[in-house]
């Protein structure tokens, strides 16, 4: 028996019925690096049910041709060993239809696929297309007749502001319902996100002091490294703002910030993080930052005078019981220092009356509870704690933990695997709402008509010097000196 046949054998039936994922632009960036190597990883799981997959792009390519994309895409971006028995049997479950044969033979390559796996298979499309050919696929699933009984994934970014994200939703509505509509946040399918509500909600050490009472102010930073590797087109019309803020970091922010739900379950979730954005105050121009990486205008496909940001810094507030008067500081942006993914909660102070001068309390910050949400997620706790030896000497300690130190290690899912599968299941906790993108673009409008003049920043630098100002009197939490400690 197969490594393959022995994990079917463990396949969890029950937790979804067998799929059939139609997968648009099959041939793209995004499906070589994530969602090709993350389906054949699904296949072979116990955690994901049966699935065949139907790829298509505008790409002229028979069955063996698209196999051969699939297997270069997962031998060189898989992050697991890849069995040669576990990709035979995907390999088989691979077909192709060009986008140019039309609607009705996507709908037989489609319904074959589903004879294969029964009476109770589900279809799930994946368009991982840009934004403005998203309308003219669902033409093509309805054309098609491949709506009902189906579900569709769509990436980001969803309209580009108020209107046109009011737009977007509307007509999506013409083919889809709501609750066959999954927009797709890859930040929150991340094991980290998932553990912000666990360390939130089953923990009385933090949940009593989750409140401006305790926090001082919370820090969303995701700086990149990376320049704009070839996407100078897309870039061009969106920046860090639209590409970054409105679609993962106000995101990342409503899972911190929500109140308690009724039930961890997906529209409770979604109803209080919903709640969030409707507490949120609309932005203030003058408390924003906006940067350009210098040599972004000599980069192929930029215009030479361009006042696309390529970084932001933001401060904005929750204007609810709970949050009154905490800043939320938010950070992207290309081309910096580091690539991190950091949420961090600064506690506010307490008295230092009673330490003698010197002693270093202080002298390093507050406490910080810090959540990184890179692959390798882990948590720390930071605090002052006396410096063994004579006299009263502190020294800023931490608590931390590593997702790798678990026993389940090896359960961990990708962040596409995670929502892929989700989507599956019907699950919408991990997604956005049309309610709620559409008002964080409401939010966001004082930004988007008067923005502040963009300001140059060396590249591997932290931003402008500009963003010192934005957060005065405090002080950015990355970058920093603590490293993570590996496991003992």
């Amino acid at each position: 028996m197969t490594q393959t046949q022995e994990r079917r054998g463990q396949k969890d039936t029950t937790a979804a019925a067998p799929h059939v994922i139609v997968l648009f632009g099959a041939t793209g960036d995004l499906a070589r690096r994530k969602l090709l190597p993350g389906l054949f990883h699904l296949a072979i799981s116990p955690f994901a049910p049966d699935i065949r997959v139907v790829g298509t792009s505008l790409e002229d390519l028979d069955n063996e041709q698209f196999r051969a994309v699939a297997d270069k895409a997962c031998h060189e971006f898989s992050t697991r060993k890849l069995d040669d028995d576990d990709w035979q049997s995907f390999h088989q479950n691979l077909v192709y239809v060009p986008q140019g044969k039309g609607p009705k033979a996507l709908a037989t390559a489609v319904q074959e696929k589903l004879k294969e796996l029964g009476p109770d298979a589900r279809l799930l499309h994946y368009l991982s297309v840009p934004p403005k050919a998203a309308v003219e696929v669902i033409q093509m699933l309805d054309d098609a007749g491949l709506v009902e009984n189906s579900r569709v994934i769509m990436e980001k970014p969803f309209g580009t502001d108020l209107a046109s994200a009011e737009a977007l939703n509307a007509k999506i509505h013409e083919t889809f319902a709501e609750e066959q509509i999954f927009r797709i946040d890859h930040f929150l399918g991340k094991e980290a996100a998932l553990n912000i509500l666990a360390f939130r909600f089953a923990n009385g050490l933090f949940e009593p002091i989750w409140n401006r009472n305790f926090i001082d102010h919370i820090q969303i930073d995701v700086p990149e490294k990376l320049t704009l590797e070839g996407r100078a087109k897309f870039y061009e019309s969106t920046g860090a703002f639209k590409d970054m803020v409105v679609t993962h970091l106000f995101q990342i922010l409503g899972f911190v910030a929500m109140e308690p739900p009724t039930e961890l379950g997906p529209a409770a979730i979604s109803d209080e993080k919903n709640k969030v954005f409707r507490s949120m105050r609309p932005l203030d121009p003058r408390k924003v930052v906006r940067g350009q990486y210098k040599g972004y205008r000599d980069e192929p496909g930029v215009d030479p005078e361009s006042e696309t940001e390529t970084f932001v810094a933001l401060e904005c507030f929750i204007d609810n019981w709970r949050w009154a008067g905490v800043p939320f500081y938010l950070r992207t942006g290309k081309s910096l220092a580091e690539g991190q993914r950091i949420i961090s909660i600064a506690f506010h102070e307490p008295p230092k009356s009673m330490f003698p001068p010197g002693s270093g309390v202080g002298q390093q910050g507050p406490d910080h509870l810090t959540f990184d949400l890179a692959d390798q997620s882990k948590v720390s706790l930071s605090f002052y704690g006396k410096r063994p030896g004579p006299g009263m000497k502190l020294d800023k300690l931490s608590l931390q933990f590593a997702m790798k130190e678990t026993d389940h290690v090896g359960d961990v899912l990708e962040a596409y695997e995670r929502l892929i599968l989700d989507a599956m299941r019907g699950d919408h906790t991990l997604y956005t709402t049309a309610e709620g993108i559409e008002r964080l673009w409401e939010v966001s409008q004082p930004l988007l008509e008067d923005p502040p003049p963009v300001r140059g920043y060396n590249v591997g630098t932290w931003g402008p010097n500009a963003i010192h100002q934005l957060i005065a009197p405090r002080a950015w939490r990355l970058p920093f000196e603590r490293v993570w400690r590996g496991k003992s």
